[in-house]
């Protein structure tokens, strides 16, 4: 049943965080920090920040801007579907962020293809942002295999 109940209660979800007691792998997530797609995707976003600070200034309100705006996207989506306390919710939520992150790699091509991003930097992003990915798909699938969060 979507959205009943207080699922959101030491949830345990495979996709979890590395900290804490071992649980077969598994620990309570208490909190959208505890995803380990979230933490992923927040040091997705610190490299895209850091790697646009060099961008010419003709691109502040272009590329720069639109990169940065992906990146932050992917994990604020993942923290606010988590919030929204409903499975619908929080798949719609992650449908979103795996938009943003499939975005923010064509950016990151385009900045490759412009010679405003040397080819390992860009590669360096766009690994993680495969990365990200590849962790969006298995918790949205893991969930909607389950039924619950």
């Amino acid at each position: 049943m979507l959205g009943a109940g207080n699922w959101m209660q030491e949830t345990q979800h495979p996709v979890g965080g590395k900290k804490g007691g071992n649980m077969g792998g598994r620990r309570p997530i208490k909190s959208h920090r505890d995803l380990e797609v979230w933490q992923e995707a927040m040091k997705l976003a610190e490299i895209c920040y850091q790697q646009t600070g060099s961008f010419p200034a003709r691109e502040a309100y272009g590329l720069t801007s639109q990169i940065r705006r992906a990146a932050v996207s992917i994990p604020s989506n993942i923290a606010e579907g988590h919030a929204r306390r409903s499975l619908a919710a929080f798949l719609n939520h992650l449908s979103i962020a795996l938009g943003s992150q499939a975005e923010l790699e064509t950016q990151i091509e385009l900045c490759c293809r412009l010679k405003l991003l040397p080819a390992s930097s860009a590669e360096d992003i766009l690994t993680k942002a495969g990365q990200v990915g590849r962790m969006l798909h298995a918790l949205t699938q893991s969930l909607e295999k389950s039924g619950r969060c």
